[in-house]
This record gives C-alpha cells, structure tokens and sequence, in this order.
C-alpha cells in the first residue's frame, strides 16, 4: 500500500482497533487463473504471532479456495472515507491552487493462506465470529440455539479460511498535509453533510 509518512499508522493497537471497527474485509489471493476476491466478514485473534491470525470462511462453492494461491493473501480493512471538495480549503480564495481528494482509513494485512475444513475448527471459527457480531443485542443469537444436526449440515456448506498476518500496514489519509485553515475547512464541511460517512470521517480530520 501506498502510505507517505504523514498518513502512516504505526500504533498497533490504533490498526488493531481500525480492523475491529471493519464489520466486512476484502479477502484477495493471486492464483493461476488471475486475482480472485471474495467480502468475508473476519476476526483477528491477537494471541496468535507477532500480528495476530485472521480467520474466516467462504461458502464451499466459491472457487477461491480451490484455486491455489501465488504468494501470500491480502486482507483489506476500509474505514470510514469521504469526498473532499477544494471548496472547503481556505488556500482556495488564497491562491486558487487546490484540487479535489479523497480521505480514508485503511488496513492491509497479508499473509499464508491455509483453508480447510474439519468441523470441530469450523465450529470454533463461526461461534466466534456470531459472538463478536451479536454481542450487545438484547438477546443474543447463539450458534447453539439452533439444532446440532442442522449447525451440522451448514458446517459441511462451508470452508474455513486461516491467514497469519506476516505484513500489517495502517494508513489514515484525513488532510494531515494541509494547513489548520484548511482542516478546519474540511471539519466543517463534512460535519454539515448529510452523509453519515462524512460526518464520522469530519471527526477524524486532525
């Protein structure tokens, strides 16, 4: 990932809380037949390595497992972003010099690729994925409230996805490299949009 030094993120528990807050990653694998992608919700276990692991799972039709992969996965983690319009920016009525530009949070983390498929680990993987995904409802769901034989069945549906992450970079592009005036242009101008996206990413904007 292109990252100049100023939108660099290299606090990782800063990454760390950027994945957690990305409910759906873009899983990528180079293989034979071109890239293939596939939007998986996935979880880290911090414990694991230097990074953490990834994991997940894809629906067992998908062909992206069975193709084998060329070097490592890409998981991309997408935060909040927005349009940024140079009307915002003081230096517009100053000299006229400004052009348009996009603010982001982004992760990208890579590494191994190992899918498979024994039920006891795919148990695992989907239990705690639903306990991350329904945690703070009223009334939780819980993959044990559905019958054994039928968690049974959906198991055999699908494959698991294991990836330790080797590179983990972080990158938060929010008008860093422009002058107080003109972050102080863009806070305004997202915070009033009527876009929710906008708004979160205003708060982001130093």
């Amino acid at each position: 990932m292109y990252t100049p030094p100023a939108f660099a993120i290299d606090d990782l528990s800063d990454i760390r809380r950027m994945m957690a807050a990305c409910r759906l990653a873009n899983f990528i694998t180079a293989t034979a037949n071109g890239p293939m992608a596939t939007s998986l919700p996935m979880f880290l276990d911090e414990s694991e390595g230097d990074y953490g692991v990834l994991y997940a799972h894809l629906a067992r039709p998908n062909p992206q497992w069975k193709a084998e992969a060329i070097g490592p996965g890409l998981a991309i983690f997408m935060g909040p972003d927005a349009y940024v319009t140079p009307s915002w920016y003081a230096s517009k009525a100053e000299h006229g010099k400004v052009v348009p530009t996009w603010n982001y949070e982004s992760v990208h983390a890579s590494g191994p690729v190992e899918f498979f498929d024994d039920a006891d680990r795919l148990l695992d993987v989907v239990t705690r994925l639903t306990r991350l995904h329904e945690n703070g409802r009223t009334a939780p769901w819980a993959v044990s409230d559905a019958p054994e034989s039928f968690i049974a069945g959906q198991l055999r549906g699908i494959v698991g996805l294991r990836m330790p992450i080797e590179k983990l970079e972080g990158k938060r592009k929010m008008s860093q490299n422009r002058s107080e005036p003109d972050r102080k242009g863009v806070r305004e101008g997202l915070g009033a949009s009527a876009e929710a996206m906008d708004r979160v990413a205003a708060t982001l904007v130093p």
